[in-house]
């Protein structure tokens, strides 16, 4: 297996080495150009995009240019008809009109309103007047002295109407209502007469369009259209929707506005509004010397580009994926006679490496297990040979490793075991190989060997060095493989000849895991060794365990088991497994009778003692398993015994249920019926119910002359003989005790008829 993972590894990182030099100028060639053709074809949709909505905005920015200067050739052409209109002209120049006039010519404005849904008010001026001719949809209508004229404003426009072109929209906000301060958005059209006075108008015509007619197509969009439009107008402020922003607007959309009219064409720029980053166009100035704008944002601009973006970033990967296939297809098919050449010359290798391994191996077991004849002039050659560097003319050391629950690991993992075995010395080797000459053999089943050379140091000499380096590695072999491992280890020696009576040494040293538990580092010479021969098995104890368990003295047992396993360990592990393996034997011949008496099914089939030594790698494992049999066969004791006890009861309650009228019912009378000791079944009967079996029968006497008493018409000296009293006097006084009253008095109060004469001295003499 090792040298299967070794064939793949060296093969896939010389095939690397082959083949990059090829795919590296083909892959790069490739990743180039796909990335030139991206970035070009990104910056070239981008501007196409750019410049098509430019078009778009500038087109429909120019269609709401020419409504804004029809719109404004209307009021024109509507102020000079009003000005002609002989009835209103009468208010313009006229300092008081009759009503006459004043009426007509008001109802000639109304006219003027309703026919031209687009005005939202017409004022007419007269100067020598102290009243304003105002026609409105909203707000002040009819004859509004000045004084008291909403839209003062519109004064102010009148005196200083030279600051204004004439017939150019004025955009303005109107107060319609005094109380709720509600204003209306209008364009102001100034139509006027100031031939002959330079300072002040002789009169005026002031339409006032609604605003909406000319920002139809200004401000956000409802209709799902993007970006925002706005207004520039002759005097350089920006108008948006309905509203006017004033004088200068937010700062940042300063240098914006200087922008745009420092170009006398129409255009477009990328730059950011309100933190956006957002594409503006912008119109040459029409006849109004009015400027219309729009901005878009840029990310709904390059939308679909970004789409393209992508496509083009899938296709080119796609390519990428294909140009790496094609140049790996062919450069296998290039370098396929030198491939199959290469892999064959390292296929060789790595089998010559595979096989010297594993012969050096088996050498090495075989050393190691006494297998392999030990020549001393003739091992140096032969370990040169195989490529073993280990000096055993030297100083050496064996350690062993076991790895610990080996059996569970082994179900688990049996497939990989050889590959863990491995890795546990590969840990091994490299952790001491920094301190020791090492060498590592595979032995069989959960072993693994360390043959450690002489320190390279005085420090690194110190026992104390060597455990903490076992600890070390157990440690690391827990962390990297998941598995604990338990180590014994061997004084030093320098005789290659006794090198099969020291792994004798630290294989039994090893079996110590079983007093000293999983993990545990075992130093061989500090394990005890009394003569086998001087242990006595406990027969006596053993006697007793038998007897405590099969009469169910459980406690007792564990008693004994713990003193013969306690007294075991204190020798030789032989000695103690020896004792397990025929306490195991022992315990599994009781359990047998114990099935075959009580008919009890244990969870713990019997069959486990055959193996039992294969089970248990430490005493703690042999105490926890036991005593888990222990608890079982206490548990099926304690539920037989609860199952006799209850159908013991069964059959008391039963009795006296049957036989309470028997004036000779007795504790006595039913242990003789049942055959049973009337001390015995007193007692469990006692323990079971908390009760006595003598209340017990003498409560169901009186629950029964209750019956008696309630649904018959017997005599209380009857009911009392029918109950099982054979003294009604003794029955009065046990009735009077049990429920506070007489037999009478209860058969009167539940109703019952009167009791003749002989009941009544009967109760009295009572």
């Amino acid at each position: 297996m090792e040298g299967g993972a070794r064939v793949r590894l060296v093969k896939s990182e010389e095939n690397r080495s082959l083949y990059n030099k090829l795919f590296l100028g083909i892959v790069l060639c490739t990743v180039v150009t796909l990335t030139l053709t991206s970035t070009i074809l990104f910056v070239f949709f981008n501007r196409i995009a750019l410049g098509q909505v430019y078009r778009s905005d500038l087109g429909t920015l120019t269609q709401t240019s020419r409504e804004v200067v029809g719109m404004t050739d209307s009021a024109q052409s509507l102020s000079f008809q009003i000005y002609r209109n002989l009835n209103v002209s009468k208010l313009m120049f006229y300092e008081e009109p009759n009503i006459y006039d004043t009426v007509a010519a008001m109802a000639e404005l109304q006219n003027y309103l309703l026919s031209m849904t687009y005005i939202e008010s017409i004022y007419v001026y007269n100067p020598k007047s102290e009243y304003l001719y105002i026609s409105a949809n909203k707000g002040q209508n009819g004859m509004i002295e000045t004084d008291a004229l909403l839209d003062k404003e519109i004064l102010q426009l009148l005196n200083n109407y030279k600051d204004y072109k004439p017939f150019t929209p004025i955009p303005r906000t109107v107060l319609v209502d005094g109380d709720t301060g509600q204003r209306e958005a209008v364009y102001s059209y100034l139509c006027y007469d100031a031939i002959g006075s330079p300072k002040v108008v002789n009169s005026a015509v002031i339409v006032n369009i609604k605003s909406q007619w000319i920002n139809k197509d200004i401000g956000n969009h409802e209709d799902g259209s993007i970006g925002k439009s706005f207004i520039i107008d002759n005097r350089g402020r920006l108008l948006s929707g309905d509203e006017l922003i004033p004088g200068t607007s937010k700062e940042e959309g300063q240098p914006i506005i200087r922008r745009i009219l420092s170009d006398a064409d129409s255009g477009y720029f990328v730059d950011t509004v309100n933190g956006e980053k957002s594409l503006i166009s912008y119109t040459a100035p029409d006849s109004l010397e009015w400027r219309y704008v729009r901005s878009t944002p840029y990310k709904l601009v390059t939308h679909e580009v970004r789409g393209i973006v992508r496509t083009t970033i899938g296709i080119a990967a796609l390519l990428l994926v294909v140009g790496l296939l094609l140049s790996w297809f062919l450069s296998r098919k290039l370098y396929v006679p030198i491939d199959r050449m290469a892999n064959r010359m390292k296929m060789l290798e790595v089998e010559k490496r595979n096989s010297l391994y594993t012969i050096r191996q088996d050498f090495l077991r075989n050393l190691v297990l006494g297998r392999e004849a030990i020549n001393p002039k003739t091992l140096r050659n032969r370990l040169a040979t195989l490529g073993v560097g280990f000096d055993f003319n030297s100083e050496y050391r064996l350690v062993l490793f076991k790895i610990d629950r080996f059996k569970t690991f082994a179900e688990t993992r049996e497939s990989d075991l050889r590959v863990y075995k491995y890795a546990i010395l590969n840990i091994a080797s490299e952790l001491s190989s920094q301190a020791y000459p090492v060498e590592t053999v595979d032995l069989e089943g959960d072993s693994v060997l360390l043959l450690l050379g002489a320190a390279k140091s005085t420090e690194q000499a110190d026992e104390i060095y060597l455990q903490s380096l076992l600890v070390q590695i157990q440690r690391a072999v827990g962390e990297h493989l998941g598995i604990s491992v338990t180590a014994a280890f061997t004084e030093p020696d320098n005789q290659v000849l006794h090198l099969h009576s020291l792994y004798k040494k630290v294989k039994e040293a090893a079996q110590y895991r079983m007093l000293l538990g999983h993990r545990s580092v075992i130093k061989a010479q500090d394990t005890p060794a009394p003569p086998i021969k001087e242990y006595a098995y406990p027969e006596d104890k053993e006697k007793k365990l038998v007897d405590a368990m099969m009469s169910g003295k459980l406690e007792e047992a564990r008693d004994q088991y713990a003193h013969i396993i306690g007294e075991a360990s204190r020798y030789p592990i032989p000695v103690l497994q020896s004792v397990i393996t025929h306490l195991a034997l022992k315990i599994v011949s009781i359990m047998r009778i114990m099935q075959k008496n009580h008919s009890f099914e244990f969870e713990h089939s019997p069959e486990w003692a055959a193996p039992a030594m294969e089970r248990f790698e430490t005493l703690q494992e042999v105490d926890d398993f036991f005593g888990s049999v222990f608890d079982e066969i206490q548990e099926k004791l304690v539920e037989k015994r609860s199952m006799r006890h209850d159908d013991l009861i069964k059959r008391i309650n039963e009795s006296i249920a049957r036989n309470y009228s028997n004036p000779n019912l007795s504790l006595h009378w039913i242990a003789e019926e049942l055959d049973m000791s009337p001390s015995y079944i007193g007692r469990i009967y006692k323990q079971i119910t908390f009760k006595a079996i003598v209340d017990v029968i003498n409560t169901v006497r009186m629950e029964q002359s209750l019956v008696l008493l309630q649904q018959t018409h017997y005599s209380v000296a009857e009911i009392a003989e029918r109950a099982g009293f054979t003294n009604p006097s003794y029955f009065y006084r046990m009735f009077k005790r049990h429920f506070g009253l007489t037999p009478t008095d209860y058969r009167k109060s539940a109703g019952g008829e009167e009791t003749d004469s002989s009941d009544a001295a009967s109760g009295h003499g009572g």
